[in-house]
């Protein structure tokens, strides 16, 4: 296991673009606005050879009553207790704060190494500031720049101190994971075989307020992430790995979704496509409900967003314990998902509390069970005795005085199911025989419940001049 690094300060001072530094990605959001993390989010961090997991925290306040602030003052807490040094952030252009001198006295106490980052100290801006940091009295500040990257050296030899203390500099690292894309980068619709090594994405989604954070807190059996009555606590999407059956899997909790025209601040518009990027890269996305709202237009617009990028869908009914007539529910919930979610029959859906904690099992086993059949592949030739049935039973129809010919089918790649058709006249095949296929794959191969996507090819014809 590397050394854990937390990062740590009140709000605004720069701590998620040090993270986003330090891990070499854009995973944390970046505003001007005060108080944007919420959660604390780690993530893998590297400079030159030296490998380390970073903390990124919310931004100490002073409060220690229910409120939201102090939670996410106890959620910076155990990431302290956690890591095996602490990087304090000030702002070197605004000077010591009376808010940074209550923490700093705060972290003389702690029982883990402390070293004062003074950031923003390109140009001479952050000088005056950079000699207040010693008056804290947590040794010498060490002045960077996490949006320049100036300063990272010095970060090197620290975190190498306590790494090579501990025993961990020099020891074989495992091989860092990709991470996701950008947000700018596209996925091509190439038919190449996605790699199967890593653990299970699972993207949690869902209308605010719903109980996704909730939900993930009773699955790993802690209060990882922030949750109360309060709507949209969760801004960032929080990965947490886990293990189910002795499966691994990363848990992706995200923001809430409200629908795109009520979406007018900044910040949200930063969550919400932090969201999509993270069903973007899942690979099964889990659309969480409330039990007394269920399926609404939004609810149906996550779901659909997530079938066409190509994700296996479940669902979870949540707060069920609250309903009062089940069956009633039940049937309601069935009929609007045969009657909106035509292109996926069989959706599986589990009503669950995640208060109580009920059904939590069989909702898992239904995601691991919806991600297998994601990663079905058939053989050809097994493929191809079904086509025949399927044209002998219902041939295609006759296009400008010729039928046309469906010749084979390959399974192209999994994940999701892809498969190519090659046709005599692929421009001319209606789109009720390409869903009429689509729909006999499902039934044939048990594909209920993931998205499959048929594609047909033609081969040119060397007698024609396309010229």
């Amino acid at each position: 296991m590397s050394i854990k690094v937390a990062v740590i300060g009140r709000p605004n001072v720069g701590k998620s673009t040090l993270f986003n530094r330090l891990t070499g990605t854009r995973h944390a959001l970046v505003d001007d606005t005060p108080g944007v993390t919420r959660d604390r989010r780690e993530g893998d961090g590297r400079i030159a050879d030296l490998s380390f997991r970073v903390i990124d925290t919310a931004g100490l306040e002073d409060a220690f009553d229910d409120s939201l602030e102090a939670r996410m003052r106890r959620q910076t807490e155990r990431a302290v207790a956690e890591a095996d040094l602490v990087f304090m952030l000030i702002d070197a252009r605004a000077g010591i704060t009376p808010l940074d001198s209550h923490f700093a006295d705060w972290l003389r106490r702690v029982d883990v190494p402390v070293v004062v980052l003074a950031n923003k100290c390109e140009g001479r801006a952050g000088a005056a500031g950079l000699a207040e940091a010693y008056a804290l009295g947590l040794g010498d500040p060490v002045p960077v720049s996490a949006e320049h990257g100036e300063g990272m050296g010095e970060l090197y030899d620290i975190i190498r101190e306590i790494a090579e203390r501990k025993g961990e500099f020099g020891a074989p690292q495992p091989a860092p994971e990709p991470a996701w894309p950008d947000e700018e980068a596209e996925l091509s619709d190439d038919l190449e075989e996605e790699p199967e090594a890593g653990p299970i994405r699972l993207a949690i989604v869902g209308r605010p307020n719903v109980g996704k954070s909730t939900l993930v807190n009773r699955l790993i059996g802690e209060d990882r992430l922030l949750t109360g009555p309060e709507a949209g606590i969760t801004r960032d999407a929080i990965e947490v790995e886990w293990q189910y059956r002795d499966r691994p899997i990363r848990l992706v909790d995200t923001a809430g979704m409200r629908r795109k025209a009520r979406v007018q601040e900044k910040l949200e518009r930063l969550s919400t496509a932090d969201t999509r990027r993270a069903v973007r890269y899942a690979h099964v996305v889990l659309l969480v409900l409330d039990g007394e709202m269920m399926l609404e237009k939004q609810d149906l617009t996550i779901a659909r967003m997530a079938l066409e990028e190509g994700r296996a869908l479940v669902i979870a009914a949540n707060k069920w314990d609250v309903i009062q007539d089940k069956n009633t529910a039940s049937q309601m919930l069935r009929d609007r998902l045969d009657t909106s979610l035509t292109q996926v029959r069989g959706v599986p859906w589990v009503p669950v509390s995640a208060v109580r904690g009920t059904n939590l099992t069989k909702l898992l086993d239904a995601v691991l069970e919806t991600y297998d059949r994601w990663n079905t592949r058939i053989p050809t030739a097994k493929l191809n005795r079904w086509l025949e049935g399927m044209l002998e039973a219902h041939p295609p129809p006759l296009a400008k005085g010729r039928r046309v010919k469906i010749r084979y089918m390959t399974q192209a790649k999994a994940r999701p199911p892809t498969f190519a058709a090659f046709v005599s006249q692929a421009t001319e095949l209606p789109d009720s025989y390409v869903r009429y296929l689509t729909g006999g794959l499902r039934d044939e191969f048990g594909l209920v419940g993931v998205p499959i996507r048929l594609y047909l090819r033609q081969r040119s014809n060397p007698y024609v001049d396309n010229g």
